[in-house]
């Protein structure tokens, strides 16, 4: 697969909104209930980037695919040297290794800008991401019950945890 993972530009933001749309539609991936609109997702965007996190894109064939980031996991200063990551991709693109380029390029980032480690909050009925994650070095730290409300049903919440080593 000749698949590019880059840094986000602004035309690439109709595709990531319909990913996220997606997977705030139909997945529990995201706690969120409304769609979001471009004018959100730009806003989001643009705030990313003021604050120096990236978000990249998986991109084949002049398609994006998919998208991640990492921004702060708390608001507080003692939290500055750990994060809290996002990866979504489009339903066709899922389990054909999209996604472990998206994570890899996003630790490799982590460790460039001097982070000490990356959390993972994921539903716990989501265990392919578990798993995924697991594959790359993340550790279940945390497993909060009934934090999260979606579909007519309470959600748990599972939080996994790499420490970034310099390779």
């Amino acid at each position: 697969m000749d698949l590019i993972i880059r840094n986000a530009a602004p035309k690439d933001l109709p595709a990531i909104l319909e990913i996220v749309n997606q997977a705030i539609l139909e997945t529990t991936a995201i706690y969120d209930y409304e769609i979001r609109t471009l004018e959100e997702q730009t806003a989001w965007f643009d705030k990313m980037i003021i604050d120096g996190m990236p978000v990249i894109v998986a991109e084949f064939e002049k398609e994006v695919i998919g998208y991640g980031s990492y921004n702060i996991f708390r608001p507080k200063i003692g939290y500055k040297f750990s994060v809290e990551h996002s990866i979504y991709l489009n339903e066709k693109s899922r389990g054909i290794g999209v996604g472990g380029r998206l994570l890899g390029s996003l630790i490799q980032r982590a460790k460039e800008s001097g982070l000490h480690t990356m959390i993972a909050g994921i539903d716990a009925t989501n265990r392919g991401s578990i798993k995924f994650h697991e594959k790359y070095g993340f550790v279940e730290k945390g497993y909060l019950r009934e934090v999260g409300y979606k579909f007519d049903q309470w959600l748990d919440l599972v939080f996994m945890q790499l420490i970034l080593k310099e390779d």
